[in-house]
This record gives structure tokens, C-alpha cells and sequence, in this order.
């Protein structure tokens, strides 16, 4: 019997099918997921939208956090606690100039200019990950920190969407009982709910 691969396996599987991809293939992929993304009713019904910034090949949606801060929606963003790893919190940022290298090299709210605000709520989440599977399950990194963010009571009801290249999307991903399962996936080719 074939043993199912390991998350790191698929972790380092998935990473190098990103660092292969031509820079003209993932922009394609980025614009289609964001136009797609665009199209949802509730990306034009929320008011406030919890994003992320890219890194390694992910979904370049920074044009979503554009469109946010022109159109006076509340933009959100995560931000990295300092000593407490795993842990992030949200800041709003209303413009580019507010954003500063952070942890792991990764553009987040400064805080001297966006202080942590626990009281957000976002409608709609946009999240990054390394593969996805259709009943929503995600493989990120393996720090646990969008499954910390996901669980917690004041995001409960947003909608949350997994941005993707499709080579990302599999059948099934090994999955723990603590990982957050997201809605809906959007990829360059579909926009699927998952039933979660």
C-alpha cells in the first residue's frame, strides 16, 4: 500500500512547483485570481477585508489592497507579535507608506502607525497557502498561524477564500483537528465553495 505523503513532503513539493513558475505565468494567475475575487458580491458588500501580503510565489492580491484603500473600505492586515510566535494580530493600514519590513521579511502595518486593533471584524479573508484541498483544508508553512487567526471568536463569520494557482488545489490534504478549514477557494481557472 502507497504511504500518503507527509505534510513536509507536500510542503516542499508544492514550493518548488511555485519557484518554477515563469514570472509571466504567475502575474497571469494573480490577475485572473483578483479579477475573480473582484467579482464576488461579497467582496463588494464588505467592509472590512482582511488580506495578506505575498511572498515565494504566492497570489499577488496587493491590486485587492489598492482597490481597498481607494475605496475607503477597511483594509486588513496581519502582523507578527514579537515573542510570541505563531501568534498574529490585525492592523489597518490606509495606505502603501504604512507598511515595513516585519517577521520573516514580510511587509506588515507598522506599528507605530497602525496600532493592533483586537476589535476588528472582517467580513471577507483572503488567505495564502501552499496547497489547498476542496473540502477546504489548507497546508501553509507549519507555524499555525493562520489556524490561530481562523479559530478565533471574531472571525467566526467571515467568509474566508484560499487564493491559489490552480496546480494548488489537490483532492484531499492530510489534515489535524485543530486546522481551520476556509470556504471557498478561488484559483486563475474557478471559484468553488467547499461546503465548510
Amino acid at each position: 500500500m502507497t504511504q500518503a505523503p507527509t505534510k513536509e513532503r507536500l510542503r516542499n513539493t508544492f514550493s518548488a512547483k511555485r519557484r518554477a513558475l515563469s514570472p509571466g505565468d504567475a502575474a497571469a494567475a494573480s490577475r485572473a485570481v483578483c479579477d475573480r475575487l473582484r467579482g464576488l458580491p461579497a467582496w463588494s458588500a464588505a467592509r472590512e477585508v482582511l488580506l495578506y501580503m505575498p511572498i515565494q510565489g504566492e497570489i499577488d492580491v496587493r491590486p485587492l489592497l489598492h482597490d481597498l484603500f481607494a475605496r475607503a473600505v477597511r483594509a486588513l492586515l496581519p502582523r507578527c507579535r514579537p515573542g510570541e510566535p505563531g501568534i498574529m494580530d490585525l492592523a489597518c493600514p490606509s495606505c502603501p507608506e504604512h507598511l515595513i519590513p516585519g517577521a520573516y521579511g514580510i511587509l506588515e502595518p507598522d506599528p507605530a502607525a497602525c496600532p493592533s486593533e483586537p476589535g476588528m471584524n472582517a467580513d471577507l479573508i483572503v488567505v495564502p497557502g501552499l496547497a489547498f484541498d476542496r473540502r477546504g483544508y489548507r497546508l501553509g508553512f507549519g507555524g499555525g498561524y493562520y489556524d490561530r487567526l481562523l479559530s478565533s471568536r471574531a472571525l467566526q463569520s467571515a467568509l474566508t477564500i484560499g487564493a491559489a494557482h490552480a496546480f494548488q488545489v489537490v483532492a484531499s490534504l492530510p489534515a489535524e483537528p485543530w486546522d481551520v478549514r476556509l470556504r471557498a477557494i478561488c484559483t486563475e481557472n474557478e471559484y468553488f465553495e467547499t461546503g465548510s
